[in-house]
């Protein structure tokens, strides 16, 4: 049947059209129910019956007959953690409600998409908008919203007549749950069963801890609000909206401190306030804002503005509503402002888009007995504590839990939430590890059936297909050197004379592009981790393991796919010729950069292998001699490995990572192939080449570096790239060899992060570091995705594949590049902090140590060290809570800290005491005291919130070169 469906929509240009579309109405849409013989069978994985013939799952006191659950688009919205515990079975999800989520929350839909698709959860999607039964026209006068409540009822009114028809003593029924009061008397009216999600989950007694999981909404889906009021009203979107268009407002990202609770950043979006940061301070200001929220802001008068503060102050009240100490604290950071660093400070006056999501953290467990409110602690400083309501208190008391927040009133002074998962006992090593993975936003779950479905069927072998279509290298002496237990080898390299005396070069990368096709599940599974991610005892894969440490994999003695770059070169290293080449290799050998190294200066090795391994190294010095003429920087960032028991996994022994020869040739050559790769796609296709940059820093993030080497009588040239290669070849000292190497460290501090991005959309594409005007990545694709759309890109440039519309779409390209950007950022942040707690492991078993250290930054009451044995950073404070503070004098020009009559200077050697404070079980620290120079002929004892990581660096100071 043929009908038509009526709506307007607004375009981009802000006019409203009438659009009418046909709308084909159908009698043959199976009811999903397994007991069902009137339907015609579902087809299609995600439509495939779901409904068990006899529902299982928790029973019900309200209902206790078999029934089928089916919710409206607010509870799916809002309870969606309730949905997916493992109790709750048999529920249809309408086509009504699904599009519904889809257009307000993408995160939830994809959560119901999961639950659709896992045979356990018996959830089916029933297209009720394209059943002839069920469908029903938008009367006049009726909103939207009304319209779609009607038809979920209809839909439930139709299904409990269907299964009446089911031939079965025990008939089903169909509960209807809403937490909207008016669809649910309507509902009842209809003489259909309804229950709120509250009522329905708790009358499930054999399963009370689902209570705790219920989201705190009010029957109409809003915050409850009683009592004294703290906050000031949100302005609503849309004048929020017109303030922003008439600049009134300004929109931007609310980024919490970690280090002050009661003070925030807002970058303002817009080309036109690029880089514009405002600050936000005071509980009221703040406005129930939370990192990463987009929000508006209005901009104070000047006369308000403040400085950023240089106080720490942590949220460590248990009383809830103790405004008062609020205000005590709010005083000090007015009294602590320096007039000379007076910057942009607003409020924020409304919330563009929450940008909640699921945190780890700990109960801090109610001091009342018998309470069932408690506050969470998250994991992550700049979130706040969360109110939530728990019966299991006593069990959670000790564990990681997951709690999500549900809305924040404005008599609250904290954000309502609700419990959602137990994760374990803190300090645990798997807990530990879920929890960074989670708090790092790293997809980690095992890969689908769905995904595995697109996998080469084993044993899967080259086939005579293949070789029509690639060139034949297995005859050359290709070989791979990466770290030790790498099994994922994305690249391999070969080198040989040519007749013509020339030299050949191939660079050899695994072809996973031929086994991730565009668009399938594995594809969008591959685009949506965007890259492997490394942490200290295991990995992350972003592609299968079959694929990346099997065949795709270049293991040596074996027969596999690739994608080479092969170059001619004279003896300088000059290139003549280059060409790009879907081939097949055999490597003849998988070494480690030690293995190889060995071979290289080995007096008595003169094979195959170790001649092209010594014919790469010669040309791979004169590829980096030029580079760095040209300007490339050689920065350095302290790199640790550790070494665990073979047993329990722990860490037992903790080292920098050394630097072989062999490290930098496998580094040349992969940036050789990136640029030559990087200028043929953009050749090819400069409206939608995948490309990466490295912006230059501002001229002010190198302050702090020309101060320090100022201070050692060396000076430090910014205006380019190459002048601050050279100054810093050139700032040697013969009495104190490491200097050159903290300056190279605090040099990466003051880069920019590279960047992935579309070439249709950006005009710079400048690498700084690297001093290439074009760049890219190709070298890695079994890690990294960014590589997979360049493969495909390249091919389509040579004529190997064919190209698909998203390919060419910029507008999709610059969307998936902000992803890869996000995804390239959290698998940095979870590897630091994979370290950062396998140090606290290490330390923990080792005792007190006492190590040399030199002085990086120094701060008004603190130095920062780096100690080189452990490539560790930590901070030493002189201030200790409910001790005298010690006379400090901070100088900021030459940096300086001068503590009594001791005085401190960047690059100083110090000697340090290490310990572990675990003191608070959810936040331990590495503590770090001042043993050498004595102060005042004693020991300094440092602050205990001291922290062995980056998180005492701002922002701006912690960016390091990214290639």
């Amino acid at each position: 049947m043929l009908t038509s469906r009526t709506f307007v929509k607004r375009t981009r240009a802000g006019a409203v059209v009438k659009v009418v579309r046909e709308h084909y109405l159908r009698e043959d849409i199976a009811c999903g129910a397994a007991a069902c013989r009137l339907c015609p069978p579902a087809t299609g994985t995600a439509n495939a019956p779901g409904l068990e013939a006899r529902p299982s799952g928790a029973s019900s006191s309200l209902c206790p007959g078999p029934h089928f659950l089916l919710p409206d688009t607010n509870l799916l919205l809002h309870q969606i953690d309730v949905l997916e515990d493992p109790v709750i079975k048999n529920v249809i999800v309408l086509q009504t409600v699904l599009q519904e989520v889809r257009n307000r929350s993408a995160p939830v839909y994809k959560r119901i998409r999961d639950m659709i698709q896992n045979p356990e959860k018996h959830f089916y999607s029933f297209t009720n908008e394209h059943h002839r039964e069920t469908y029903i026209e938008q009367k006049r006068g009726e909103t939207s919203n009304d319209r779609n409540d009607r038809a979920i009822r209809v839909a439930v009114n139709w299904y409990n007549e269907h299964l009446k028809k089911i031939e079965d003593e025990e008939k089903i029924q169909v509960i209807f749950l809403t937490n909207d009061r008016t669809n649910k008397e309507k509902a009842l009216e209809e003489g259909i069963t309804a229950y709120t999600c509250e009522e329905y989950i708790k009358s499930l007694t054999a399963n009370p801890e689902l209570v705790d999981r219920l989201a705190c909404v009010s029957d109409e889906g809003k915050e409850i609000e009683s009592g004294k009021i703290i906050f000031p009203e949100h302005i609503p979107l849309s004048k929020l909206q017109q303030g922003i268009k008439s600049g009134i407002y300004l929109q931007g990202t609310y980024r919490a401190s970690r280090e002050n609770y009661l003070e925030a950043t807002v970058w303002v979006h817009g080309d036109a306030e690029e880089n514009r940061e405002i600050i936000v301070q005071g509980l009221k200001h703040l406005n129930r804002a939370v990192h990463e929220d987009i929000v508006a802001v209005e901009l104070l008068a000047k006369n308000e503005w403040v400085a950023p503060s240089s106080v720490v102050l942590q949220d460590d009240g248990q009383n809830e509503d103790d405004i008062e100490n609020e205000e005590e604290k709010e005083n000090i950071l007015k009294t602590a402002v320096n007039k000379d660093m007076l910057r942009p400070t607003g409020k924020v006056v409304g919330i563009i888009k929450r940008n909640w999501r699921p945190y780890c953290g700990m109960l801090s467990k109610s001091q009342i007995k018998e309470a069932r409110r408690h506050l969470f602690t998250p994991a992550d400083r700049r979130i706040p504590r969360i109110r939530i309501e728990t019966r299991q208190a006593e069990t959670l008391e000790g564990q990681r839990i997951i709690v999500a927040i549900d809305g924040w009133p404005r008599n609250s002074r904290y954000p309502n939430g609700h419990f959602v998962k137990n994760l374990g006992s803190a300090g645990d090593k798997e807990t530990e590890t879920e929890v960074l993975l989670l708090e790092h936003d790293v997809p980690h779950q095992a890969f689908s059936q769905a995904v595995l479905s697109f996998l080469p069927k084993m044993p899967w072998s080259i086939t005579e297909e293949d070789m029509k279509h690639r060139e034949d290298l297995r005859h050359l002496n290709v070989c791979s050197v990466d770290p030790p237990g790498c099994t994922d080898i994305d690249d391999a390299l070969h080198c040989r004379e040519i007749e013509n005396g020339n030299i050949e070069v191939g660079v050899h990368i695994a072809d996973v592009s031929h086994f991730i096709r565009p668009g399938n599940a594995l594809d969008e599974e591959s685009v949506k981790r965007g890259t492997t991610v490394y942490l200290c005892e295991k990995r992350i894969d972003m592609v299968p393991e079959l694929l990346s440490s099997n065949l795709c994999s270049l293991r040596s003695n074996v027969d596999r796919l690739a994608f080479s770059c092969i170059w001619e070169m004279n003896h300088k290293a000059e290139i003549l010729k280059t060409r790009f080449t879907k081939s097949i290799i055999n490597s003849k050998a998988s070494l480690t950069y030690a293995e190889a190294q060995m071979r290289i200066d080995s007096a008595t090795m003169n094979d195959d292998i170790t001649t092209s391994l010594r014919g790469l190294n010669k040309l791979a010095k004169i590829l980096k001699k030029k580079r760095i003429e040209n300007g490339a920087l050689t920065l350095s960032s302290p790199e640790v490995r550790f070494h665990m028991d073979s047993e329990t996994h722990d860490p037992i022994d903790l080292q920098t990572k050394e630097l072989k020869e062999t490290n930098s040739m496998v580094e040349e050559f992969m940036l050789l192939a990136n640029i030559s790769v990087a200028q043929k796609i953009y050749d090819e296709f400069p409206e939608f080449a995948l490309l990466r940059k490295h912006p230059a820093p501002p001229p002010s993030n190198y302050d702090i570096l020309v101060k320090a080497a100022k201070s050692k009588n060396l000076e430090i040239k910014t205006d380019s790239a190459k002048a601050l290669a050279e100054s810093l070849d050139k700032a040697e000292s013969p009495t104190f060899p490491y200097l050159n190497t903290l300056l190279r460290i605090l040099t990466t501090r003051c880069m920019m992060q590279a960047v992935y991005f579309c070439s249709g959309m950006d005009n710079d594409f400048h690498h700084y570091g690297l001093a290439s005007p074009i760049y890219t990545h190709f070298t890695s694709p079994i890690r990294r995705y960014a590589d997979i759309i360049v493969h495909r890109l390249l091919a389509v440039a040579i004529g190997a594949d064919s190209t698909y519309p998203e390919l060419t779409d910029k507008h999709k390209l610059a969307d998936m590049c902000k992803n890869l950007n996000y995804r390239h950022k959290m698998a940095q942040y979870a590897q630091r902090a994979s370290v950062a707690f396998h140090t606290q492991l290490f330390f923990k078993t080792k005792g007190v140590v006492n190590e040399d250290a030199y002085i990086l930054f120094v701060r008004k009451n603190a130095i920062v060290v780096l100690i080189p044995k452990y490539g560790l950073e930590g901070t030493v404070f002189f201030e200790e809570k409910d001790k005298p503070t010690p006379k400090l004098d901070y100088n900021n020009e030459v940096p300086s800290l001068t503590v009594e009559d001791t005085t401190l200077h960047v690059f100083d050697k110090v000697k340090v005491n290490i310990t572990l404070d675990d003191s608070n079980i959810q936040h331990q620290k590495m503590r770090m005291v001042l043993v050498e120079p004595k102060i005042l002929g004693k020991d300094v004892s440092a602050n205990p919130s001291t922290e062995a990581s980056s998180e005492n660096e701002p922002e701006k100071k912690k960016k390091k070169l990214q290639k």
